[in-house]
């Protein structure tokens, strides 16, 4: 910890996708909370987060803000689809500092049967204004070629909303993006893959901060994600557009998080993901 009045010159992000409210919700709700205190990041990006309300009252029965209860965060959500009786299932953020902008959009590929969506905010930190960016994309193993296409949609509206200009941070997009780090969807934004001959390059922070384990964020030792019947693999991520010419959207250190059970019961069937980074400027 810092001492009392000290500001960090890095800013601490993490993201995990809540499975919903599948499974042993309220212990679950439990072991995320715990470990929400435990890491105390400035930004944490969710995913299907289920909402239940009007515009009018959009926060009843909201996922993200039984999890940030008491815990002097800011929240924005934004819906991917409607499920019925009420209840949307969607994205969220859950930020430490002020949310002064935020936008939801709808993915590409609803034609599949899933609807997926892209939360966009504007979050001003004490480094300056950072664009956050937190999606979810196709979860079906076959359906590569509609997360190319999402993953298209999702870098026009970083680029359109987050320009590089000098005044505000590096964007960062996160989230889970049911795709392996070898796949077109993924190398696209590792800038080694072109889509409709465009390129781009974002920093992928676990490549950047992370060990030698692999990250699998998605793996039969939870058991959880056992019931799936699928390989263990890295689906789940944090990216940078950056760093920039002052070094700041560096991803220094990026560890599994949300990744302890308590008994048979872990926080989500996901294992999430939290980097530290750098956002005051540097020389070198």
């Amino acid at each position: 910890m810092l001492p009392s009045g000290q500001m960090s010159s890095n800013l601490r992000i993490a993201t995990l996708n809540i499975w919903n409210r599948s499974g042993p919700w309220e212990r679950r709700l439990e072991l995320i909370r715990r470990e929400l205190d435990a890491l105390k990041p400035d930004l944490l990006g969710l995913q299907e987060v289920l909402r239940l309300g009007s515009e009018s009252n959009a926060d009843m029965e909201n996922q993200a803000r039984e999890i940030a209860e008491g815990f002097d965060y800011e929240l924005a959500y934004g819906a991917a689809m409607k499920l019925g009786g009420g209840v949307e299932f969607g994205n969220a953020l859950v930020s430490r500092h002020p949310i002064v902008e935020q936008e939801a959009f709808t993915l590409p590929g609803e034609e599949s049967g899933e609807t997926r969506g892209l939360l966009y905010c504007l979050v001003d930190t004490p480094h300056g204004q950072l664009p956050v960016f937190v999606t979810h994309l196709n979860w079906k193993l076959h359906h590569g070629s509609i997360r190319v296409r999402q993953m298209k949609f999702v870098v026009e509206q970083v680029m359109s909303l987050a320009p590089v200009v000098h005044e505000k941070l590096p964007p960062v997009l996160m989230g889970d993006f049911n795709a392996e780090p070898d796949s077109d969807e993924v190398r696209f934004l590792r800038g080694l893959a072109t889509i409709d001959g465009k390129s781009v390059y974002f920093t992928d922070a676990w490549i950047a901060g992370g060990d030698d384990s692999g990250g699998h964020t998605f793996d039969r030792k939870n058991r959880f994600a056992a019931l799936a019947h699928e390989p263990p693999r890295r689906i789940d991520y944090i990216f940078v557009r950056g760093p920039d010419r002052r070094f700041r959207g560096e991803p220094l250190e990026t560890k599994l998080a949300f990744a302890t059970p308590d008994g048979d019961v872990w926080p989500s069937d996901h294992f999430g993901l939290v980097s530290e980074i750098a956002a005051a400027p540097r020389e070198k």
